[in-house]
This record gives structure tokens, C-alpha cells and sequence, in this order.
């Protein structure tokens, strides 16, 4: 039996705009507070309908083999059956319906705290 091969839609916030990408793989980077995703997916340069966000997220993504994003601007991420448009959305407005979360989950911890 054929392996299914997995497509991940990942949705993290990065510059104040969210971000929609497709990826082959996502998991746990070694680095602290990451997520690592690699192998982005796009349309075909060749499709007659042009997606102003998609040509520009295809072009900020050349060339990257791997992108680490910290955990507190992950969104969500799905596992889905085939790849949709990656796109751009503009998180303030009317009509944004996400917050982005405020704060660093990651906090350093005082080795050596003073007594009282």
C-alpha cells in the first residue's frame, strides 16, 4: 500500500500580517521555542490565475530550505487531504478575527533569586 504523503497548512503571525503556507514537513526545531517547517509548497509559476499574496510569499520563501518560527506566533497548524493557496492576511481591521497573543510564553528563569 502506497504511503499518503502529508500536506501541512501552517498559520503563524509574522510582521503583523498572517501568514497561510503549505509545507511537506512540520515539527519541533532543535532550537528552543521553534517550530521548523521545510519544503513549502506553491502553485505552478504557469497557472493563468495570478494571487498577488501567493507571488509574493513564493518569492520571500525562495530559495529557503527551512524557516523556524517561535511557537508564540503559531496560529495553528493543520494536517489537509491537498494543497490550497498560500496567502497573506492583514491581522487588524474590521474584519480581523485574530489577537495575536500578547507576551512571551518563554521566560528566563533568576538562577539565583535574593533572599528576603
Amino acid at each position: 500500500m502506497a504511503k499518503k504523503k502529508r500536506i501541512y497548512k501552517v498559520t503563524f503571525i509574522n510582521e503583523g500580517q498572517i501568514y497561510e503556507v503549505y509545507a511537506k514537513h512540520v515539527g519541533p526545531a532543535d532550537m528552543l521555542g521553534f517550530i521548523e517547517i521545510e519544503g513549502f509548497l506553491f502553485g505552478e509559476k504557469s497557472s493563468v490565475v495570478v494571487d498577488p499574496s501567493e507571488e509574493k510569499l513564493q518569492r520571500e520563501f525562495a530559495g529557503v530550505e527551512r524557516s523556524f518560527i517561535p511557537l508564540q506566533a503559531v496560529i495553528r497548524v493543520d494536517e489537509v487531504e491537498r494543497r490550497g493557496n498560500s496567502k497573506i492576511h492583514s491581522s487588524s481591521g474590521d474584519g480581523a478575527k485574530i489577537t495575536p497573543f500578547p507576551g512571551h510564553v518563554l521566560s528566563a528563569v533568576k538562577k539565583n533569586p535574593e533572599p528576603r
